[in-house]
């Protein structure tokens, strides 16, 4: 199989880490990022800081990011092929409580972020006559959780899924394939040591691993006759749950 360049946003740890590590064990080559300088450069030597491998540290809520992503993919590994819009924030607090400053925070990070850092990429995706956008959403957009006040993070995600599908139908004729995986409750440092608390709200009773997630990353990325699709990775969550 053709060597590609994968840029993961999001990458310093838990499901976009597990991302790119599995990309370079396939032998691609991988741009990470992630706002957070030190931990992105502890990521990027953990993950062999080799020849196939690149880092560039900002906020995908800097239009600037995701422009600087798709320039260092270019310029140290010569096409930008595929981008997986990773990064994000997720936090609960009731409806009544969100003001418009808490609101504008998940729309920024996590709609504008997928929004623009895919806007920066298409480009040159169009120059390539191909290219792959894989979007992570959540299966919570199409099943409510009554205990989990998160409409802030669940509106914004629910706009990504949206935009998948547009997206799709934009530039399916130019060859770019515009997907989202929405995984359920993932054992990532996000969930700390709650996670296992989360297994009853999957048919299979348990919470998944960051590898579940990468494969099916891998897998759409690779297919190339998937897109505007929405992917569940969740063990069942979207389809039902355990009583007891």
């Amino acid at each position: 199989m053709k060597k590609q360049t994968i840029i993961v946003t999001g990458a310093s740890s838990g499901i976009g880490k597990e991302i790119a590590k599995y990309f370079l064990e396939k032998g691609d080559n991988v741009v990470i990022n992630s706002s957070t300088i030190g931990k992105l450069e502890e990521t990027y030597k953990e993950l062999g800081a080799g020849p196939n491998l690149a880092l560039v540290a900002g906020s995908i809520s800097d239009k600037a990011t995701g422009e600087r992503l798709v320039a260092t993919a270019i310029e140290k590994f010569g096409s930008a092929d595929v981008l997986i819009n990773n990064a994000g924030i997720f936090e609960t607090k009731p409806f009544l409580e969100v003001d418009e400053a808490y609101l504008d925070r998940f729309l920024t990070t996590n709609l504008k972020g997928t929004y623009f850092t895919t806007q920066a990429v298409i480009p040159q995706m169009l120059k390539q006559q191909q290219g792959v956008v894989i979007n992570i959403g959540t299966p919570m957009v199409n099943q409510g959780f009554g205990g989990i006040p998160a409409t802030a993070p669940i509106a914004s995600k629910g706009a990504i899924h949206a935009l998948t599908i547009q997206l799709a139908a934009e530039f399916g004729k130019r060859n770019i394939r515009v997907n989202t995986v929405a995984p359920g409750v993932i054992r990532t440092p996000m969930h700390g040591s709650d996670a296992d608390k989360s297994a009853g709200q999957h048919l299979l009773n348990r919470v998944g691993d960051a590898n579940d997630i990468a494969e099916m990353v891998y897998t759409v990325a690779k297919s190339n006759f998937i897109t505007g699709t929405i992917f569940n990775v969740d063990g069942g969550m979207a389809a039902g749950f355990n009583l007891n």
